[in-house]
C-alpha cells in the first residue's frame, strides 16, 4: 500500500510541522497552517507522467570571465506594459499577475496574447477556469482573431506539458495557477504544495525552453497573492492589477522585477472593447479637481521613472470624541499622524481636537517622502478653510523639526507640472539651483514649513 504522510505547512513562509498550530513559529502569522497529505505511490503510465527537461551542466567561473550579454526584449505593443516590464518581455522569464476577481487580468493577458500573435509570435493560452467557448466569447468581444494564438482548456499539468511540446509556443499564458494540478502530487488543486510544484515545473519549462510564461494568481482578502509566499520568490516579476470594479480605470503595478524597476506603474481604462492605455495620467487625475475647494493640493510624485501629478484632499473637522479620528486613503496613516504632530509642535495649530481625513484622488497609492509638503498644505487649508492657488504645486519632504528637505528628480517633476499649466511651484530651497527652469514657472524655495505656509496663505 502507498505510504500516507500528513504534515501542516504555513502558506506564508512554508514552515512545516507534524501537527497543526494556530500560530506559525516561522513567521508568527495566525491561521496559516494548512494540511498537506503526501502519498508516495508508484509512477504512473506514459499518459499520466511526463519527463522533466534536464538543465544544462554548469560550473563555477571567475566573475571577471563572465561575458555581459544584453537581455533581448520583445515588445507587447502596449507602451504602458512594456515600461512596467522594464522595456518588454524577456524570453525565458516567468511573470506572475495578481488582482481581485473581475478586475481584468484575463482581459489584459488575452489582449497581450493577441498582439503578440498578430506579429507571427506563437502564443499558447491555457484556460483552467473557462471552457474554450467561454474564452472564444471574450476573444470576440475584444476583436481577437490572430491565427498564431492557440487556446487550450486543461488543468492537468502533464497534459499541458505535452501540449507545449506539440505546439512549440514562444509565449505561454496560464490562467490561473490555482486551478492547475500536478499529476504526481496528491493534494487538492490550489493547495500550498500544488501551487508550489506547478510553479516550479512552469519555471523549468520557461528556463530550459526559452518560453516567456505569464501566470495568473488569485489574491486573498488582504490583497496578497494566494498560496505560499515562496511563489513570489520563484518568479522573475510580480505585477498587481489594481482598481475598483465600479470604475473604469485600472493600475498595473510592479512590486518585483528582475529585469527592470520595481516602482513603475501603468494605467489602463476598461472599455467595452477591452483595456486602453492612458498615456497622460496626470491630466486624468486632475480632470475633476474642484475649482474652489479648501483642502485640495497638487503634488508632483514619481512612480518609477515617470512623474505623475495627483490631487491630495484633506478634510479637518472638530471631533465629537475624546480620541480624534485619523483616516487615510492612498497614503500611510502613520505619516498623517506624524505630519499633524509636526504642525502642532512647530506651528501651534490645535489639531488634537480635530478629525482628519486624507485621500489621494484617483485611487493612486503614494509612499514617497516628497508628498509631505502637499499633505501639510492640504491639512492647513482645510483647517483654516482657505483654498490654495489653482496653479500651485507642492514638492518637498518635511522633517520632524519642521524643515523642508530636498528631493530627487526635481527637474522632471517641475517639467511635468509646467506641461499641465502650473505656474507657481513650492519646493525645497536646496533644489532650486543647478538646472534650467521652464519659462513661465515661478519657483518658490522654502526652508521650513513656517516659511512655506506664510507664502501659501
Amino acid at each position: 500500500m502507498a505510504k500516507r504522510k500528513v504534515t501542516f505547512m504555513c502558506k506564508d513562509c512554508g514552515y512545516e510541522s507534524p501537527k497543526w498550530m494556530g500560530r506559525c513559529p516561522g513567521c508568527g502569522a495566525w491561521n496559516t497552517m494548512d494540511e498537506h497529505v503526501e502519498v508516495k505511490s508508484a509512477p504512473k503510465g506514459p499518459r499520466g507522467a511526463f519527463q522533466h527537461t534536464a538543465a544544462p551542466e554548469s560550473k563555477a567561473v571567475p566573475i571577471g570571465d563572465v561575458e555581459l550579454v544584453e537581455e533581448p526584449r520583445v515588445s507587447t505593443s502596449l507602451d504602458e506594459l512594456d515600461r512596467v516590464l522594464g522595456g518588454g518581455i524577456v524570453p525565458g522569464s516567468l511573470m506572475l499577475i495578481g488582482g481581485d476577481p473581475g478586475i481584468g487580468k484575463s482581459t489584459l493577458l488575452l489582449q497581450v496574447a493577441s498582439l503578440l500573435a498578430a506579429r507571427s509570435e506563437r502564443v499558447l493560452y491555457i484556460s483552467g477556469e473557462e471552457s474554450i467557448r467561454q474564452t472564444k466569447l471574450r476573444a470576440d468581444r475584444l476583436n481577437v482573431h490572430a491565427k498564431e494564438l492557440y487556446i487550450y482548456a486543461e488543468t492537468d499539468l502533464g497534459q499541458i506539458h505535452e501540449t507545449i511540446h506539440s505546439v512549440q509556443p514562444k509565449f505561454l499564458v496560464v490562467d490561473s495557477i490555482q486551478t492547475i494540478h500536478h499529476p504526481e502530487v496528491t493534494s487538492a488543486p490550489g493547495s500550498v504544495t500544488q501551487v508550489r510544484e506547478c510553479t516550479a515545473e512552469l519555471m523549468r519549462i520557461a528556463k530550459t525552453e526559452g518560453i516567456a510564461v505569464f501566470i495568473v494568481g488569485h489574491v486573498t482578502k488582504d490583497g496578497q497573492i494566494a498560496g505560499p509566499r515562496l511563489l513570489e520568490h520563484m518568479v522573475d516579476a510580480v505585477l498587481y492589477f489594481e482598481g475598483d470594479r465600479h470604475h473604469t480605470y485600472r493600475i498595473l503595478r510592479s512590486v518585483k522585477n528582475r529585469f527592470g524597476s520595481t516602482n513603475e506603474l501603468a494605467i489602463f481604462e476598461m472599455a467595452q472593447s477591452g483595456l486602453k492605455e492612458v498615456l497622460n495620467p496626470s491630466e486624468l487625475f486632475l480632470s475633476e479637481r474642484s475649482k474652489s475647494g479648501a483642502g485640495s493640493t497638487v503634488v508632483a510624485s514619481m512612480e518609477g521613472t515617470r512623474p505623475i501629478l495627483v490631487e491630495i484632499q484633506a478634510l479637518v473637522t472638530p471631533s465629537s470624541f475624546n480620541y480624534p479620528k485619523r483616516m487615510a486613503t492612498g497614503v500611510d496613516q502613520n505619516r498623517i499622524s506624524l505630519l499633524m504632530a509636526v504642525l502642532e509642535k512647530r506651528m501651534g495649530l490645535l489639531l488634537q481636537a480635530q478629525d482628519a481625513y486624507i485621500k489621494v484622488a484617483g485611487g493612486v497609492k503614494l509612499d514617497e517622502p516628497a508628498i509631505d509638503l502637499a499633505i501639510i498644505a492640504s491639512i492647513v487649508s482645510s483647517y483654516k478653510d482657505e483654498s490654495v492657488g489653482l496653479s500651485d504645486c507642492f514638492i518637498g519632504e518635511v522633517g520632524l523639526t519642521g524643515e523642508v528637505r530636498r528631493v530627487s528628480r526635481i527637474e522632471q517633476r517641475v517639467n511635468e507640472a509646467a506641461k499641465l499649466g502650473f505656474t507657481r511651484i513650492f519646493l525645497p530651497n536646496s533644489n532650486i539651483d543647478g538646472w534650467d527652469v521652464p519659462s513661465g514657472v515661478q519657483l518658490v524655495g522654502v526652508d521650513t514649513i513656517q516659511d512655506a505656509l506664510k507664502r501659501i496663505f
